[in-house]
């Protein structure tokens, strides 16, 4: 039996690696991602089902113009955003606080944005993110499907 308890030792060390080994490469093999972040699990929960375009005009609103300065007062941005929102309903109630309460919540968000978040696609997916969870919580009905910049311009003062 002693004799034998190194190799069982070996074949059960062989058959985890290669197990691991599976575990790892057959997602990536598939073109799958091995991690879900939570931003994409919010994301597949709450999908929003594909819409013609005049449903998405039905459902989308805009806020143009915001001009502020960012957490390093030596940038100012200027930027345009685009919201969608999960029916007519809530796009009616957004257009009725969008300048007392979303206005500001933007403003808010971006004044504690550094440049430097700003400054790559990722980064402002992340903002819009956050935008869109910041003002889900302050939709009195309805739900934010998500926020989209459509326009962008950061500049040094």
């Amino acid at each position: 039996m002693k004799k034998m308890l190194p190799w069982l030792i070996t074949i059960l060390l062989a058959i985890t690696l290669i197990a691991g080994a599976a575990f790892v490469l057959i997602p990536a093999l598939s073109g799958k991602k091995s991690e879900v972040t939570p931003n994409a699990q919010a994301a597949q929960a709450e999908q929003l089902p594909r819409l013609s375009a005049d449903e998405l005009v039905e459902v989308s609103s805009e806020i143009t113009g915001i001009k502020t300065n960012l957490a390093d007062a030596d940038y100012i941005v200027q930027m345009n955003l685009s919201f969608q929102l999960n029916d007519a309903k809530a796009k009616e109630a957004f257009e009725k606080i969008k300048d007392i309460s979303i206005k500001p919540i933007v403003i808010q968000l971006l004044a504690d944005t550094k440049p430097d978040e700003l400054r790559t696609a990722k980064g402002r997916s992340q903002f819009s993110d956050k935008l869109t969870d910041l003002i889900n919580k302050s939709l009195p009905e309805g739900h934010l499907g998500n926020a989209k910049i459509t326009d962008f311009l950061l500049a040094a003062i």
